[in-house]
């Protein structure tokens, strides 16, 4: 018989195909896995900076703690809002997500966004790929932060 014969690589195809497969189905999941969570962090760094650019709105002269308490529940509302536009409530993102600091003396407001990135496991399976680890690799919150001196 003569070497190379298609009857002699039976089955070569099936390996070649379930190997190349892989590789390529794990860098395709990579690709889609991290594409949610940068799309999310991108939205938060939107929602924080329009919790800011709304309070620059308020009126400073509102008597004592009613600034402090209008500008904190601005920002919340605006992150929530915008947030909210978009994002499956499937996710589950609330305002307690939403951190609120003003500091009166230095007048420096600091809007800070911390979603679990466990949250996303809901509507998107994290694999564990041999070689690789898990896919997507996220840390543990999905952290946004925006800060303006008022």
């Amino acid at each position: 018989m003569q070497a190379g014969l298609p009857h002699k690589q039976k089955g070569a195809a099936a390996i070649e195909f379930a190997i190349v497969f892989m590789i390529f189905f794990a860098a395709f999941y990579a690709v889609v896995a991290y594409s949610l969570p940068l799309l999310m962090m991108q939205s938060f760094n939107e929602a924080s900076a329009e919790a800011i650019r709304q309070t620059v709105a308020i009126d400073p002269t509102t008597a004592g703690t009613g600034y402090t308490a209008q500008v904190k529940s601005t920002a919340v509302t605006a992150v929530t809002t915008v947030v909210n536009k978009w994002l499956p409530t499937a996710l589950n993102f609330s305002s307690s997500n939403v951190s609120v600091t003003y500091a009166g003396a230095g007048n420096l407001l600091t809007v800070t966004i911390s979603y679990p990135s466990s949250n996303l496991n809901t509507i998107m399976p994290f694999l564990t790929l041999p070689g690789i680890g898990q896919v997507p690799n996220l840390p543990t919150n999905l952290t946004a932060t925006s800060s303006m001196m008022l």
